[in-house]
């Protein structure tokens, strides 16, 4: 009788300390995302929303965002390539601001970086800008495959990025939930 309590005692202790070594690490860690191969171009679903414009403001918000269509979980360790160009022309490129942690993405799940560029401003036309498309080409990180996406508004309508600087700023990518 002492000897099944001593073990139920025991397997108890161990069931405590594996879902606290579960609660520390989690699903989304870095430690479970060692555990994943990287999130590839083609296995992410990709969309580029161009937030509306802020009254007098030369600046503009757009918002990109994967959701991981693969079959198993992936990690999104780094910044998207993300390039706005016309033809073999002139081009505007993603660059990243901030530090990033691997994000452990699973099947459905979803990642979405905030982006901001010079619009064109007060007097300007959209040709005064450098680049002017309803496309843009994105990557995952450390993938070199890209993919081209079309640009929409925040109601699904095709619209354009005008940008009248080399630089698109991205703000880390985050996991978004619900």
């Amino acid at each position: 009788m002492q000897r099944r309590s001593v073990l139920a005692t025991t397997m108890a202790a161990l069931a405590l300390t594996v879902t606290a070594g579960l609660a520390l690490t989690g699903c989304g860690s870095g430690r479970m995302a060692a555990l994943h191969a990287n999130c590839k171009t083609r296995g992410l679903s990709w969309k580029i929303t161009v937030l509306q414009a802020a009254p007098h403001s030369t600046h503009r918000e757009a918002r990109l965002s994967g959701v991981n269509k693969g079959s198993q979980p992936c990690v999104f360790d780094g910044f998207p390539t993300f390039a706005v160009h016309v033809g073999k022309g002139p081009e505007s490129d993603g660059k990243g601001q901030g530090r990033t942690m691997p994000i452990d993405l699973a099947r459905g799940g979803m990642v979405t970086t905030s982006l901001r560029y010079k619009d064109h401003g007060p007097g300007m036309t959209p040709a005064d800008c450098l680049v002017s498309n309803d496309e843009a080409m994105v990557g995952a990180p450390r993938d070199h495959h890209q993919k081209s996406i079309k640009v929409r508004d925040e109601k699904g309508k095709k619209t354009r990025m005008n940008i009248c600087e080399q630089t698109i700023w991205m703000t880390p990518p985050a996991e978004r939930t619900g």
